[in-house]
């Protein structure tokens, strides 16, 4: 159980509570500029010059054998920070139209294409649309768990989760290939609610998108390395599972930590915009850590703020976050943030504990625009 106590906000304070968190985003979407594209502008050639040298690095240690461990190392991280940086600061945020404003063809939401093995027309279905929308919502955002992990006690119990620690450790390292194949929703097939005809043909984009990315980062860059193949497909192999599972540790740390709840699905039927607003601070967690960490985390390091403003620039939520902060202390809502490894430590023990069968304890319901607010778990 959480040991947050919020207080309950009436009708009035809570339609007050959204109107001064929309008034934050329209006067940030009012101030969008020329900093804003510089930024995201120096991200890409950030990306950019990293994979370069990265690469070039990994090809240096596997033709002049003099440096081949200092180099191959230095590679690796180079090449993974390119890779993290793609992935979190620059796709992420562009696929949520965050510069949509600028008019750049590739900087644009609804086209942009990043450098995983899942495709980026699922995610804006699974993350964009299901998950920004029903945060938390059992039974409506698929991200609660991703189907194989039990992290709250209100989700159902089954024999498979005693297995979760070890499933949550694969799950990090294989973490983009999760993300991949989480709008098949494989388990309406393993119910016979569809053919295996209907999953092929849903898998089909997925599977192109799969094999151009093993192409070109397990055979294609190995090969130009010609007898030292090995080394640097080894090279690219490190780089994905340290972006992977840094992505899942920040991913994690931004929803399940101790004081984050779930929500029924009652709590979204004539769902306020205030009442919105309250449910996506109580389901989120943020981290310390500063302008490196909100650099290496895509700004998710604000996961409140994202959930409030996910079409504002992240490159703003740290400041935008002492507004925020100060209004929610006026409202007496729980702000949620700590160290990276206070939050981690929270997730991987909900992760151990939710293994073994849990009931969630049952708190008196308060109300909240006339609906009860869900059981902390």
């Amino acid at each position: 159980m959480s040991s947050v106590h919020n207080r309950a906000l009436s009708p009035t304070e809570l339609d007050a509570f959204g109107n001064e968190l929309d008034a934050v985003r329209a006067r940030q979407l009012a101030t969008l500029g020329a900093a804003d594209a510089r930024y995201i502008r120096r991200v890409v050639a950030g990306v950019r010059w990293t994979g370069v040298a990265g690469r070039a690095l990994l090809f240096l240690g596997a033709f002049v054998h003099s440096v081949l461990i200092p180099a191959w190392i230095a590679g690796v991280v180079l090449l993974a920070l390119s890779k993290i940086l793609e992935n979190m600061e620059l796709a992420h945020n562009v696929i949520h139209g965050q510069y949509d404003w600028m008019g750049d063809p590739q900087l644009q939401g609804s086209t942009y294409e990043w450098d995983i093995v899942g495709t980026a027309d699922n995610w804006r279905k699974t993350h964009n649309f299901r998950h920004h929308t029903y945060t938390n919502v059992r039974g409506l955002d698929d991200d609660i768990g991703y189907g194989l992990l039990r992290i709250f006690p209100e989700q159902r119990w089954r024999p498979f989760y005693l297995t979760q620690p070890v499933v949550a450790v694969v799950f990090a390292l294989l973490f983009e290939w999760g993300i991949a194949i989480q709008d098949l929703r494989l388990g309406r097939w393993f119910a016979g609610k569809i053919t295996f005809r209907q999953l092929l043909a849903q898998a089909r984009p997925v599977g192109r998108k799969m094999g151009k990315q093993m192409f070109k980062d397990y055979l294609l860059f190995p090969a130009l390395a010609g007898p030292f193949f090995l080394p640097v497909l080894l090279g690219n192999v490190v780089a994905n599972l340290i972006r992977n599972v840094w992505t899942y540790v920040i991913i994690f740390c931004g929803h399940f930590t101790a004081d984050a709840e779930t929500f029924p699905k009652e709590c979204v039927r004539d769902e306020s915009r205030g009442h919105w607003y309250l449910r996506q601070l109580r389901g989120s967690s943020n981290l310390t850590g500063g302008k490196l960490m909100n650099v290496m985390s895509g700004n998710l390091s604000h996961q409140i703020e994202h959930h409030f403003f996910p079409d504002i620039p992240a490159n703003r939520y740290a400041a935008i976050a002492v507004e925020v902060k100060a209004i929610c202390a006026r409202y007496g809502q729980h702000y949620n943030t700590g160290s990276l490894p206070k939050q981690f430590g929270q997730v991987m023990w909900r992760i151990v504990r939710h293994a073994f069968p849990s009931r969630p304890v049952r708190t008196k319901a308060v109300a909240v625009n006339a609906q009860p607010l869900p059981q902390q778990g």
